[in-house]
C-alpha cells in the first residue's frame, strides 16, 4: 500500500481547501511562444513568466472563495476574475517586451497573449451525489490525446480517450471533484483492461545503438520535496505551484547552480551521476494532512492528501533506432510532457499511464484502473535528439526533438542517450461509485487551473552525469551492452534502489558501496565498516578484513553470525540497525589478521566471503536482483545447523577471496603440525612400553 511521507492525521487547518465551484481559468501560455528570447533578458523573462503563473493561481483561489457569487451572478467571472487578472497579464507582458528589446529585436504579439476567460471546467456536476454533465471543454481541447503522441515515436493515444473529452464525476464532492474541489473526478479514470493493446515502437535498423545503461537513486523514500522548478522558473520559490517528488541530485530548488548541482549529494548507487530526476509528486485523496497542506504549492493550491512514496523508480538511458549516440552535454535540461496540457492541448502530452502486465497498453489523459495484484505504472520517454549547441533554450523544449515515426532525429539535431522513466505505484483501484470514499483517488499534482488531469503529467531531467561515466554510457549503448546498476558491462553498481540521506533503502549497491564513507545517501557498511542507516553489507563496502574479532571477513562475522543475518535490509529504513549490524560495526574498530588478502574489486559480486548474506535480504526495498547472489546462499549453509564444520567454512571463504596457491599456502601449516601431532603419539606409546 501506499507509504505516507511527513503526513499526519491532524485536522488543523483542514477549511485550506476550498471548492472550485466548476470552473478553471483559461489563459494562452506564453512560455510556449516565446522561442526565442537573448540569454542576456532570460533572468528577467524567467521571473515574469513565473508571476503569470503566480498570477493565475491567485485567480484560481478567488474561484474558490466566490462560488455563491459566481452562481448568482452570469457576469461576475468575468468582471471580478478574469478581467483584472487580464490587466495583471498585460503589464507583465509589457516589462518582459522590454527586458528583451533592451538586448534584442521586441517580440511581435505579446499583448494577444493577456486575454484570459473563467469557463466551466468540464468536471462539475448539477448536484452533490448526481452524476455530472460535461460537454468535452471548449477551445484548445478539442482533439485527442493521441495527436500529441504521434512526432514522439510512443504510445498512439485512441479516439474517446483524449484528455479533452472531459466527462462529469460520478457522486463525491460538488464542484470540480476531490477534496479540495479542483480534481480529480469519476471520469478522469478507465480499467486498463478495456485499453486495446496500443505501444508502436519504431523498427529498428541495422545500424541501431541496441544497448542500455541503467542508473539507480532510490525513490526518494527520505521524502525530499519542494514546489519549485529550477528548470522553469529559476530563482523562484514555488514556480511549480506543485510538489515535486526528488531523486538523485540532493541540492536540487529554485535557486541551485550548475555549480551547487556538481558540488551536491547524490542518491543514486552511482556517485558519478549527481543528476537531478524529479516529477509531481502522487498523493491519495484521503483526508491525511501533509506537510505542506497550509502552504502554497500544496493546500492552498488544491494539492492535498497523502503523497505516495513510489514502490519503484528505473532509470534507464537507452539508444537510438537509427544510428549511434553521443553524449550529453553536461547540465542539460529537458522537461517532457506538458504542466498545462489540460489548457494548452496534448500537442506536449508525454506522460503514460499502465498497469503492471499490461504495459502494451498506455494512457496519455486518464488514470488506469489496475486489477487485483496489478500496479499503477507512469512513464516519461524523454527527447532524445539535441540541437547539438544549447543546454537549455527559451521555452526549454526547442533545443531538444524527439525522433520521427521512422526512428530520425530533425535534421540538425543530434541522437543522445533517451531517458526512460518508469515509476510504479503501489495504490488500490479507487471506488469510483462514491466519488472515492471507500477506496480513496489518485492524480498528480497540478496547477490549480490543471485540476490534476493525467495529461498535465511531466517529468524533468538535468545531466549532471560525470564526463567519464557520460562517455562509458555512450559505448556502452552504441555497443550494445547493458551497463550500470546491476548491468554486466558496468559493473554491479546499483543495486537495491540506492540510498537516500536518512540512510534508508540503502542495500547491495555493489561497487557503488566504497564511493564515499562519508555520504550518509550510500546504506550499509561504507570503506570503514560502520552501518548508515538500514543499508547492510554493500560487497565492496562492507567489512574487509576486519572481522568482529580482528581475524579476517571470512563467514565468522559477528562470532560467526552472518552479518546481515538480523539486521538486513528493512524496508523505508526509520528503523534502529539491528543486532546483526552493530555487531559489524564494532568488529570495525579492530585490528585486521596480518597476511590476510582482502577482496579485490574483481571479486566484489562474490561478497568477500559466505558470511555476508547480503543476498537474503538485498533486493527486497528496490527490487533488485542482487538477492540471488551466490555469497548470500553459501551463508545461509554456513549457518545451519550440521552443516560443513568451520575449518570448511573458512576454506570456502578463502576459494572466492584468494587464489588457490593462496589458500594451500593457508592450509600446510596446519597439515605439519598433524604430522607432529601424530608423531608424538608413537613417542609417548614408546616410552610407556620402555616404562
Amino acid at each position: 500500500m501506499a507509504a505516507n511521507v511527513y503526513a499526519s492525521a491532524t485536522e488543523e487547518g483542514a477549511d485550506a481547501a476550498q471548492v472550485f465551484a466548476g470552473a478553471t481559468i483559461d489563459c494562452p501560455d506564453v512560455a510556449t511562444e516565446l522561442t526565442d528570447v537573448p540569454e542576456e533578458a532570460r533572468p528577467e523573462v524567467d521571473k515574469e513568466l513565473a508571476a503569470l503563473d503566480a498570477q493565475i493561481a491567485d485567480a484560481y483561489k478567488r474561484i474558490g472563495e466566490s462560488a455563491d457569487a459566481l452562481r448568482q451572478d452570469p457576469n461576475f467571472a468575468e468582471n471580478a476574475i478574469a478581467g483584472p487578472l487580464t490587466e495583471k497579464r498585460s503589464a507583465t507582458l509589457a516589462r518582459i517586451a522590454t527586458a528583451i528589446d533592451r538586448v534584442g529585436d521586441r517580440p511581435e504579439g505579446l499583448d494577444e497573449l493577456a486575454a484570459c476567460a473563467v469557463r466551466e471546467s468540464g468536471n462539475a456536476q448539477p448536484d452533490a451525489g448526481q452524476e455530472g454533465g460535461g460537454d468535452g471543454g471548449e477551445g484548445a481541447q478539442g482533439g485527442d490525446a493521441g495527436d500529441g503522441q504521434d512526432q514522439q515515436g510512443g504510445a498512439q493515444g485512441q479516439d474517446g480517450q483524449g484528455g479533452q473529452d472531459q466527462e462529469g464525476g460520478q457522486g463525491g464532492d460538488a464542484g470540480n471533484g476531490g477534496e479540495a474541489g479542483n480534481g480529480p473526478v469519476a471520469g478522469d479514470y478507465v480499467d486498463i483492461k478495456s485499453i486495446q493493446p496500443n505501444v508502436a515502437e519504431p523498427e529498428a535498423s541495422a545500424n541501431a545503438s541496441r544497448g542500455t545503461f541503467v542508473s539507480e537513486c532510490g525513490v526518494n523514500a527520505n521524502g525530499l520535496f519542494n514546489s519549485d522548478n529550477v528548470i522553469a522558473a529559476p530563482g523562484v520559490a514555488n514556480g511549480a505551484h506543485h510538489f515535486h517528488d526528488y531523486i538523485g541530485n540532493q541540492a536540487t530548488n529554485a535557486f541551485s547552480s550548475d555549480d551547487d548541482l556538481a558540488r551536491a549529494e547524490t542518491s543514486c548507487a552511482d556517485q558519478g551521476d549527481k543528476s537531478s530526476y524529479y516529477w509531481p509528486v502522487l498523493r491519495l485523496q484521503n483526508g491525511v494532512e501533509e506537510r505542506d497542506a497550509n502552504s502554497p504549492g500544496g493546500g492552498i493550491e488544491g494539492n492535498v492528501g497523502e503523497i505516495v512514496t513510489p514502490k519503484e523508480v528505473t532509470l534507464s538511458f537507452e539508444g537510438n533506432p537509427k544510428g549511434e549516440v553521443t553524449a550529453m552535454p553536461r547540465f542539460l535540461r529537458i522537461i517532457t510532457g506538458d504542466a498545462k496540457s489540460f489548457v494548452n492541448g496534448p500537442a506536449n502530452a508525454n506522460a503514460s499511464w499502465s498497469c503492471t502486465g499490461f504495459e502494451d497498453r498506455q494512457l496519455t489523459d486518464k488514470y488506469p484502473l489496475c486489477p487485483e495484484g496489478s500496479d499503477v505504472v507512469r512513464t516519461f520517454d524523454f527527447q532524445s535528439c539535441w540541437d547539438g549547441r544549447n543546454t537549455d533554450s527559451a521555452n526549454h523544449r526547442t533545443h531538444m526533438a524527439f525522433v520521427d515515426e521512422q526512428g530520425n532525429c530533425p535534421s540538425g539535431f543530434k541522437p543522445v542517450p533517451q531517458l526512460v522513466q518508469r515509476i510504479v505505484y503501489d495504490v488500490d483501484a479507487p471506488s469510483l461509485d462514491d466519488g472515492g470514499k471507500t477506496v480513496p483517488l489518485f492524480a498528480v499534482d497540478s496547477f490549480p487551473e490543471q485540476l490534476h488531469k493525467p495529461i498535465t503529467d511531466h517529468g524533468d531531467f538535468i545531466n549532471v552525469f560525470d564526463e567519464d561515466l557520460m562517455n562509458e554510457m555512450v559505448d556502452c549503448i552504441n555497443e550494445g551492452r547493458t551497463c550500470g546498476a546491476g548491468g554486466n558491462g558496468g559493473g554491479d553498481n546499483g543495486g537495491d534502489n540506492g540510498g537516500d540521506g536518512n540512510g534508508n533503502g540503502g542495500g547491495d549497491a555493489g561497487n557503488g558501496g566504497d564511493n564515499d564513507a562519508e555520504d550518509p545517501n550510500q546504506g550499509g557498511d561504507q570503506n570503514d565498516g560502520a552501518d548508515q542507516g538500514n543499508g547492510g553489507d554493500q560487497n565492496n563496502g562492507g567489512d574487509q578484513g576486519k572481522g568482529d574479532d580482528g581475524k579476517q571477513d571470512d563467514g565468522k562475522q559477528n562470532d560467526g553470525k552472518q552479518d546481515d543475518g538480523k539486521g538486513g535490509d528493512q524496508g523505508d529504513g526509520g528503523q534502529e540497525p539491528a543486532a546483526g549490524d552493530k555487531g559489524a560495526d564494532k568488529g570495525a574498530d579492530k585490528p585486521a589478521q596480518p597476511n590476510v588478502k582482502a577482496s579485490s574489486p574483481a571479486d566484489d559480486d562474490q561478497d568477500t566471503g559466505a558470511g555476508n548474506q547480503d543476498a537474503g535480504k538485498d533486493g527486497k526495498d528496490g527490487k533488485g536482483e542482487d538477492g540471488k547472489d551466490d555469497g548470500g546462499q553459501q551463508a545461509q549453509a554456513a549457518q545451519v545447523p550440521g552443516t560443513l564444520p568451520e575449518v570448511e567454512r573458512t576454506t570456502g571463504a578463502q576459494a572466492q577471496g584468494g587464489s588457490l596457491a593462496e589458500t594451500g599456502a593457508q592450509l600446510w601449516p596446519a597439515a605439519v603440525g598433524g604430522v607432529l601431532v601424530i608423531f608424538g603419539f608413537f613417542v609417548l606409546r614408546s616410552v610407556r612400553r620402555n616404562a
